[in-house]
């Protein structure tokens, strides 16, 4: 091996790397105004919701989408693997939270059983049904042929959402330029 080689191979070990890119994660980092594509229908996101627990990462985001007139949400629930639920806003009311019943009957047709329920604080951006640092009661139920409802509860305030589940491959994001 000539002097220069081994000159060229010393000074090619003393670079420094270059600093590795954090990794792209379009399920947790998506923001207001970006897209996102489920079933080749677009949505834009107008809101986000992050709930987590204290000293923890968050576990299920839910991102308020817009298309035309039609508002929606997705729910995204992060574990092994991402749990992705198309839902649609529903009217109604409930009192108490304490009160939120274990079977849910909707027009006597859909039934639905109590799969679980917990509190977690809420990070919030854009426009959404939340508040900022705010504790949320949720309440998830399931139903026949991957029906989902969800119940959400802060300060008085009641969401409902029914849907289904989504394989989350079909679910595409794309960042809005800026």
């Amino acid at each position: 091996m000539s002097i220069l080689k081994r000159m060229k191979s010393i000074l090619k070990s003393q670079r420094p790397e270059a600093p590795a890119s954090p990794p792209e994660l379009p399920f947790e980092n998506t923001r207001t105004g970006d897209i996102i594509s489920i079933d080749l229908e677009d949505y834009v996101v107008t809101g986000k919701v992050t709930y987590y627990d204290r000293g923890f990462p968050p576990h299920r985001y839910a991102y308020y989408l817009k298309n035309g007139t039609k508002l929606s949400c997705l729910i995204v629930e992060k574990s092994r693997i991402y749990e992705c639920f198309l839902c649609e806003f529903l009217e109604g009311g409930l009192d108490d939270p304490t009160n939120v019943p274990t079977r849910l009957d909707i027009d006597g047709q859909l039934h639905f059983e109590l799969e679980h329920h917990r509190s977690d604080r809420t990070r919030v951006e854009g426009h959404t049904d939340f508040r900022n640092e705010d504790e949320v009661m949720f309440w998830r139920y399931f139903g026949e042929k991957e029906q989902y409802f969800f119940l959400q509860w802060q300060d008085g305030k009641f969401v409902a959402l029914q849907g289904e589940r989504t394989p989350s491959s079909n679910v595409k994001f794309m960042r809005a330029a800026q």
